[in-house]
């Protein structure tokens, strides 16, 4: 009742401040003609640093204004809960053009006349996923040059109030901002915006909405591109259709622009990769019944009567080998021939992945007008953070102005104490990796004695091996604390790179880059690595096993190989991380907003203010993509590092991007504030990254085709040890098995029933039997194996590192037609800045400056004849 009588009094309130009765869902102060190009909130607390904070702001603002801004407050008697001040920001067009000139941002001098590209025969096909032209291109195309104050005429002026863009504008207030100063504290002059949100002088600020995203604003000076996002691009209805980069690049600005460009065309790309991932998966789905290896094992007679060794100590009874029957069967559909031709096609794909992204690069930075474009001032100053601990100051170089600087030996203790902390906690993650490794070790038995006695599970014996259980319950515990360590490790990511103080903001987010990725790194990858590398390579023999810490005997493989639990392990990690990754990105910023959408859908727009609106809004940090492209190479990794294993993870990668990218898109344009524009030519070092991991990835591919998989030894089968030439591949499993006699167990291994009173048992590896002389010592056959697995890796990784440098030297990274655009553009960029100035000469020479000589027209004349001739 209380809050009801005081949601009355609030539209009371607001009836009668609104006298005009105009509606505050507007983007523009209160004469409805100053754009709003920046808001400021904050809470007007009285508390102990009231009067600091009030002192900050009033300092603050007037130097805002006399940098020439134009501020307009709302009173927290406006605002919806009678306690937050806004105050809004407009660029006047004096202040515009100032900046534009300082930040060097280009603008249009001529429509674009060179001839669009060669239309594509298979446009008519490609129609249904085409988006409408208006807004894939909503402006048109032209020839721009950096924006000079003294040739405005130049330019195609034909309205200042819409000129430069809002997402330009917004670039430029920002520029403002972070540099404006607000009073000196301490003897230090204090600056920027950022330390004012930090000491909660203010509360927020950001660049506004153009409107609500699920309806048309009622301003006719709106362009409505944020309803326009939503509508054909943030909706998963829409998952099939292109994405507008253009527009999204006007709204957001091209540093967002190129991370949408760089997922879909990764996207585009896997799209090839799954259709050959599924023919692969396909072949041994259809050849299944024709391998020969699980129907010796699935033989009676064969199988049936092959007698394996126990795979525990003590606990463990005898089994026979066609026990695992069903799960041989399943291990062929991803251990086969096809495992080899997907694991080099792999990576060749990264390498055209990679070069292809190249080109499409260059072409954005082409039509983007991103050619000529070096990193801003605004990347490369001194974080505020850097000047307010640094306290000594040196002579710089190159502006030979005093700056501050960190001491060396202040650098070399605090990358010590940097890097122990990253040691440290890269160690606690193979810690949790052996304690998992350990949980396997120790569960197997009970596994093992579980399902042996337990009648309910007889009937899925057959394919829930305790081999299998063990692996799926280790590979869901490994993900649980794999969640558990990456959430604890990024607060300390952030803390340590904070600690180093980084003197740029390109700097600091490189440097986070590179700790965050390590750290995802190991803690993604161990698990795979283990299973893939080390699970059954190290288990000794019956009556001479190996263990941890002398207490854990190692775990063996499936007779059939350890692929399959590759497979599994794979499987669970990154489909949980993408599954656990879309939830937590959806649902999160979803239900934060929950309360404050309601409220804007269900008061009167008059009422509920565009500002407010955007205030309720969650903030898309300065590491919003960062954790956006991080979540995207880790899931690049599993796709190419051990993709010899799940030729399905290519397609699992297609259809979470799909949904990743209108999940992105939809939390952007309807969950977040708009972010500030920024400009990017380039992924950064996340295009590094892609390239090491693909170097990376031919070599755990091969390894894994070589030792994981069980390719090698059946080739070496094949061509050197069958002795059956109408079915070559007969007598495998009997010859892949080693004999040993059970009387050789010693008492503390030896397993407590024999009901049967076996004598022998096999188990897998190349020994000789127990009459041999050299008994239980590796046979030639092992040896010879061994030989081809190296062969293997080595001709492997030659021929696909050929390939892929062969590939890389035959694509260009810019195509040959960009190349000439970006000469011709330049061409007729510098004819129309040479005509435009031989114009004003000739104006002066008829007005008689004397200033305007001869000389100086006829340097110009031939100055635009060499333009010409070069």
């Amino acid at each position: 009742q209380q809050s009801g009588r005081r949601y009355n009094l609030f539209l009371k309130r607001r009836l009668r401040i609104d006298k005009r009765h105009q509606s505050k869902d507007s983007i523009f102060f209160r004469d409805g003609v100053r754009r709003i190009d920046f808001v400021l909130s904050y809470v007007d607390d009285l508390n102990k640093e009231w009067e600091k904070k009030l002192e900050r702001r009033k300092e603050f603002e007037s130097n805002l204004q006399k940098a020439g801004l134009e501020l307009e407050t709302e009173d927290k008697k406006e605002s919806e809960n009678g306690k937050i001040y806004f105050v809004k920001i407009h660029a006047p067009w004096e202040v515009l053009i100032t900046y534009a000139e300082v930040l060097n941002i280009k603008v249009p001098i001529k429509e674009n006349d060179i001839p669009s590209t060669v239309e594509n025969p298979l446009d008519c096909m490609l129609a249904p996923l085409r988006l409408p032209d208006k807004v894939m291109h909503p402006e048109p195309d032209y020839f721009t040059a950096p924006f000079s104050k003294e040739k405005q005429e130049l330019y195609l002026i034909n309205d200042e109030s819409t000129f430069f863009s809002p997402s330009m504008r917004n670039r430029i207030v920002n520029y403002i901002l972070t540099r404006c100063p607000y009073g000196t504290e301490e003897g230090k002059k204090k600056f920027g915006i950022k330390r004012l949100l930090n000491n909660g002088t203010y509360s927020a600020a950001y660049p506004l909405h153009d409107c609500q995203y699920w309806k048309k604003a009622n301003d006719p000076n709106c362009d409505n591109e944020r309803y326009t996002l939503y509508m054909e691009w943030a909706r998963f209805l829409r998952f099939y259709k292109e994405q507008p980069l253009d527009l999204i690049r006007k709204y957001y600005g091209e540093k967002i622009g190129i991370y949408f460009a760089w997922l879909g065309f990764y996207t585009e790309m896997l799209f090839l990769a799954a259709v050959v991932g599924l023919m692969c998966f396909f072949y041994g789905l259809f050849t299944m019944d024709e391998n020969m290896s699980s129907k010796e094992i699935c033989d009676p007679a064969i199988g049936g009567e092959i007698i394996m060794c126990p795979l525990c100590d003590r606990e463990c009874e005898y089994w026979r080998l066609n026990t695992t029957c069903e799960s041989s069967e399943y291990s062929h559909l991803f251990d086969n021939v096809a495992t080899l031709f997907f694991a080099i096609f792999m990576g060749i794909w990264v390498t055209l992945f990679l070069e292809f992204w190249k080109r499409r690069q260059a072409r954005l930075k082409y039509e983007w007008d991103l050619v000529d474009f070096e990193e801003e001032q605004q990347q490369l100053q001194l974080r505020p953070e850097y000047e307010a601990k640094c306290t000594q100051k040196k002579k710089n170089p190159v502006t030979q102005e005093m700056e501050p600087y960190l001491p060396i030996t202040s650098q070399a203790v605090r990358f010590c104490i940097s890097g122990t902390t990253v040691l440290f906690w890269v160690s606690l993650i193979i810690a949790s990796m052996i304690a998992v490794i350990v949980y396997r070790l120790a569960v197997y038995a009970a596994f093992a004695s579980l399902m042996e006695n337990t009648q309910t599970l007889q009937p899925i014996s057959g394919l829930l091996t305790p081999q299998l259980a063990t692996s799926v319950t280790a590979s869901c515990l490994n993900f649980v604390i794999i969640m558990i360590l990456n959430f604890l490790y990024e607060r300390i990511a952030i803390w340590i790179t904070d600690m180093e103080i980084p003197r740029t903001h390109m700097e600091y987010e490189n440097r986070l880059t590179m700790k965050m990725f390590l750290f995802q790194f190991v803690n993604y990858y161990s698990s795979c690595f283990y299973v893939a590398f080390f699970k059954g390579k190290f288990v000794g023999y019956p009556g001479a096993y190996t263990y941890m810490f002398n207490r854990w005997r190692n775990e063996e493989c499936d007779p059939a190989g350890c692929l399959i639990e590759l497979t599994t392990q794979l499987t669970i990690v990154m489909a949980g991380k993408q599954i656990w990754g879309n939830i937590q990105e959806a649902i999160v910023p979803w239900i934060c907003n929950w309360w404050g959408r309601r409220k804007a859908r269900n008061n009167p727009e008059n009422l509920y203010s565009r500002w407010e609106q955007d205030h309720d809004l969650q903030t898309f940090g300065a590491l919003g993509l960062f954790y956006e492209y991080l979540e995207m190479v880790i899931q690049f990794g599993f796709i190419t590092l051990f993709v010899a294993s799940f030729p399905l993870a290519p397609l699992l990668a297609l259809m979470n991007n799909i949904l990743e990218i209108r999940v992105d898109s939809w939390k952007l344009t309807t969950q977040y504030r708009r972010p500030v524009a920024a400009k990017a030519h380039s992924i950064g070092v996340w295009q590094e990254i892609l390239n090491g991991m693909a170097i990376l990835s031919v070599v755990t591919n091969a390894f894994i085709v070589a030792f994981t998989s069980d390719m090698i030894p059946r080739l070496v089968y094949y061509y050197a040890y069958s002795e059956n030439d109408d079915s070559p591949m007969s007598g495998y499993i009997n010859n892949s098995l080693s004999v040993f006699q059970i009387s050789d167990f010693p008492d503390r291994t030896k397993p407590k029933l024999n009901p049967e009173n076996f004598v022998i048992c096999r188990y897998r590896d190349y020994r000789y039997p127990p009459d041999h002389e050299r008994r239980y010592l590796h046979t030639m056959q092992f040896w010879h194996i061994l030989a081809a697995k190296l062969a293997f890796i080595i001709i492997m990784e030659h021929v696909v590192f050929i390939v892929k440098f062969f590939v890389a030297w035959m694509i260009p990274d810019v195509p040959a037609d960009v190349k000439a655009k970006i000469k011709r553009e330049k061409y007729l960029t510098q004819k129309i800045l040479h005509e435009y100035e031989l114009e004003k000469l000739k104006e002066r020479l008829c007005q008689g400056d004397k200033r305007a000589t001869e000389k100086e027209f006829i340097a110009t004349e031939g100055r635009m004849e060499l333009s010409r001739a070069m």
